[in-house]
């Protein structure tokens, strides 16, 4: 199957630019932004997996997004934390509600900053380096932090089939 980048373009480029626009709170940084998800898109459209397409250009607009922050030197430690904070608490519809008190429960006694790692692991799909090189923290540390979590959302998982 071939991408039709247009399409793509007409169809997502919104969707794109706002979650741009909410990671650098700036319109002509989202734009940028926005463009360059496109010509990433461009650049490998014969490689890439497009089954989601919305999902594959929201990671992609988010690591985009994530290089920007960290390239830029006049952003503060505080602002990358309003912005990971963002990306973890990114949710969408109503139905959300239940999935976000489990997700709480999961992360209730958990480190400052586990919630954004699983984050961008587990939805994001960035590599442990890149959330390293994101958070500060280092790649053993990142891999115990989301072990625990999995053995604490395996437990959750026992103890509802056990309802």
């Amino acid at each position: 199957m071939n991408i039709n980048v247009e399409e793509y373009y007409v169809k997502y480029g919104p969707m794109v630019y706002r979650r741009c626009l909410a990671m650098l709170k700036n319109e002509d940084r989202a734009a940028d932004a926005m463009q360059d998800v496109f010509v990433k898109i461009l650049r490998y459209k014969g490689s890439l997996e497009h089954k989601y397409p919305s999902s594959l250009l929201y990671t992609i607009a988010t690591n985009i997004c994530l290089n920007i922050i960290k390239a830029d030197k006049r952003v503060s430690p505080a602002e990358v934390e309003d912005v990971l904070h963002t990306i973890a608490c990114y949710n969408e519809g109503e139905s959300r509600v239940i999935v976000d008190e489990y997700l709480d429960s999961i992360f209730e006694d958990e480190k400052e900053g586990t919630r954004e790692i699983a984050v961008m692991f587990y939805i994001d799909r960035m590599k442990l380096q890149q959330i390293s090189d994101v958070t500060g923290l280092s790649v053993s540390g990142i891999r115990k932090r989301l072990s625990k979590v999995k053995q604490i959302a395996a437990s959750f998982r026992e103890d509802y089939h056990e309802q």
